[in-house]
């Protein structure tokens, strides 16, 4: 793979090597890049025409301080009392930017769902399942690509879980 390679796909470098590396090269092909912005969710879902239910949420949290990654649903927001609960913390909190970009070498807007800097327990909410297929980042806040959610969370090293915020 070259540089160029990597530019063309739209996927952070980082991303395209870890890709490789699962045998999963020939999803290049299919990272959609945008010009503008899919940083949110919903930007995501608009530029790809899909619900807002269908992206995936990379998100990373300090779990006693110790960063963990939920993947949730776009949709949907994460019940911290559920994260500890299932990681059996005392405390979850949001992690902060640096802390995000030194855990998995990515920007908040651009994290991935794996090929990360560093190994992190992974957390994939249920409803991720109910779908054919989501999208999610590929390393920068301008490309996405598409995974079958069984796929995505084996990829990840996740384990599935209920950490859904529930509306009242």
């Amino acid at each position: 793979m070259t540089t160029t390679d990597t530019e063309d796909s739209g996927a952070h470098p980082r991303f395209a090597e870890a890709l490789d590396a699962l045998g999963l090269g020939e999803l290049r092909a299919e990272i959609r890049r945008f010009p503008d912005a899919t940083r949110t969710a919903a930007e995501a879902a608009a530029a790809i025409g899909c619900e807002l239910s269908e992206i995936c949420k990379s998100l990373i949290f300090a779990a006693d301080g110790v960063p963990v990654l939920v993947l949730m649903d776009g949709a949907s927001r994460v019940d911290l009392e559920l994260v500890q609960q299932a990681l059996g913390a005392g405390k979850v909190t949001r992690a902060k930017a640096e802390v995000v970009r030194e855990t998995t070498g990515y920007a908040i807007g651009g994290v991935p769902p794996f090929g990360h800097r560093t190994r992190t327990r992974v957390l994939a909410d249920r409803s991720l399942l109910d779908h054919d297929v989501v999208w999610a980042a590929a390393g920068n806040p301008h490309a996405v690509f598409p995974m079958e959610p069984k796929d995505l969370v084996a990829h990840a090293g996740a384990t599935l879980v209920d950490v859904r915020e529930r509306t009242q």
